[in-house]
């Protein structure tokens, strides 16, 4: 059995043991509409680090964010007491609340994505040859379709190797 299996194993267990404890016995209304991430537990098992976004209003995200973060610390001791009665620890790992900056990141990325796939694409030069479908990418190097060096190689004498 691996060091990082059990830390990963206990974390799991943390994880949903919180969820069920927020949905059914955590009554404060300042936790809101939190969502937890992931949960990072220290290989000696005595401190949890536990992800979280919380769901608010659209502009008071900020708002939220503090409300959330104050009403979990509040219920922090809670929670561990009630973990420790469901989980077969020695010691339970102390809670620590940190809202997780990753979804932000991900939801700036789609955003700037969008933008890209949005953005009015430069106009057609039309520059396309006739087996060429619109919408698909011009074609690059080499000699334009239907020319004489599309034909094959050039001989010596046209690449002025040869006798002239």
């Amino acid at each position: 059995m691996s060091q990082g299996s059990r830390p990963d194993r206990v974390a799991d267990q943390i994880r949903s043991e919180l969820a069920a404890l927020l949905a059914r016995e955590v009554h404060d209304p300042g936790i809101g509409f939190v969502t937890l991430t992931r949960v990072q537990v220290s290989p000696d098992l005595q401190q949890a680090r536990v992800f979280y976004t919380a769901l608010g209003p659209t502009g008071e995200e900020a708002k939220t964010r503090r409300n959330s973060e104050r009403a979990l610390e509040r219920a922090a001791p809670f929670l561990r007491r009630r973990i420790g009665s469901r989980l077969r620890l020695r010691r339970v790992p102390e809670l620590k609340f940190l809202y997780d900056e990753s979804i932000a990141g991900q939801d700036r990325i789609d955003q700037l994505l969008s933008e890209i796939h949005a953005a009015p694409r430069p106009p057609d030069d039309g520059a396309r040859g006739p087996s060429e479908a619109p919408g698909s990418p011009p074609r690059r190097g080499g000699p334009p379709e239907g020319s004489p060096a599309e034909a094959g190689p050039p001989s010596e004498s046209e690449r002025g190797w040869g006798p002239a």
